[in-house]
């Protein structure tokens, strides 16, 4: 195994302490790189995972559609002797990322779902309700901005957005008091926002730890980046260019993310086909995967106490069949059909 650098140091590019990855002894644990394999890290972030797959003496390609991930990630390309491609792009052309680097298929995939804590941190990208700075939350750094939608998405799309995206049970309130502020002066700053939004929800005494802009915020980033879309058609990349015995590690971070992580799971697996007495038992197709872990993993207390990004996060994992890959509903696996918006698209 071939040591990166220093032994005692964070393993993260980008600096010491700059990240932390969330669950890092457990990914190893399911991923199980080994010397020779190939392992798509298809959310690059600070390079993390990438390094401690590298001192398990596999070979990386690492793909992130941020461009200030793969500038960053530089450093970690020269230290790998080879071993580390970087890759600008989104996770759900993982496996034509592959194919165009030499690697028709693949010994093992992991995605880390949630938004990186780099892009949280800095504040000109437009992330954080904690930090101001312009409301824009793009991870390419490019297409309709945060401002974009708070701005010009007509309230109906907006409801559904913060409503379904953000799990808001208040939706409807806060795209109407958005609306109302706009037409005075349109949002351009994110402390603009999230004033607007604790002004008009307030502070439950029982969550006070939780901002009320949180889940508003949430539900714009998830629709500029088309998260949901972009993760269920990940898994569909990672069934093609999987080899059979390969590893598909995910980390999740909220609900709807895991939701289409275990269903998509849930129907790879698959052997049985529901029936009765009255009705035929219906063919079920060869299952893609089996599974690694019956139920979500979750981080020991240690390291939520050092890391409270941690707390959210569930990984699932499973192991690649010789069954061939087959089509993705991405509906059918959780992602809802924002398509018919009016407005900027979904």
């Amino acid at each position: 195994m071939m040591a990166l650098g220093d032994k005692d140091a964070p393993l993260a590019a980008g600096g010491p302490g700059r990240h932390v990855p969330v669950l890092l002894t457990e990914v190893l644990k399911w991923l199980d790189p080994q010397p020779g394999e190939i392992i798509v890290d298809g959310t690059f972030g600070a390079g993390g995972y990438s390094r401690a797959i590298l001192e398990r003496g596999a070979t990386v390609l690492g793909v992130d559609r941020d461009p200030d991930a793969i500038a960053g990630g530089q450093d970690l390309v020269k230290e790998s002797g080879g071993r580390l491609v970087l890759v600008p792009g989104r996770f759900a052309d993982l496996d034509v990322h592959a194919r165009d680097n030499g690697f028709d298929g693949v010994d093992g995939v992991v995605l880390d779902l949630g938004v990186s804590s780099m892009q949280l941190d800095e504040a000109d990208r437009g992330f954080s309700f904690m930090r101001d700075g312009p409301l824009d939350m793009r991870m390419e750094q490019a297409g309709p901005s945060a401002a974009d939608v708070v701005n010009e998405l007509p309230v109906r799309d907006m409801i559904r957005i913060i409503g379904l995206l953000g799990e808001e049970k208040r939706a409807t309130t806060v795209a109407h008091a958005i609306d109302a502020a706009r037409k005075e002066k349109p949002f351009s700053r994110t402390l603009e926002l999230a004033g607007l939004i604790e002004k008009v929800l307030g502070r439950s005494p029982r969550k006070a730890q939780i901002h009320p802009a949180t889940r508003t915020f949430q539900a714009l980033r998830i629709y500029v980046n088309g998260e949901l879309h972009q993760a269920a058609e990940a898994l569909g990349a990672a069934e093609r260019i999987l080899r059979p015995g390969g590893r598909l590690v995910l980390v999740s971070f909220h609900s709807l993310e895991d939701r289409i992580v275990k269903r998509f799971f849930q129907d790879r697996t698959r052997t049985r086909g529901g029936g009765s007495r009255h009705m035929p038992e219906e063919e079920v197709p060869p299952a893609t995967f089996e599974l690694l872990t019956r139920k979500a993993v979750e981080a020991a207390m240690d390291e939520t106490d050092a890391n409270p990004r941690a707390r959210s996060a569930k990984l699932r994992a499973g192991r690649r069949t010789q069954a061939a890959a087959r089509d993705l509903d991405i509906h059918a696996a959780g992602v809802p059909h924002l398509a018919e918006f009016h407005g900027l698209g979904g």
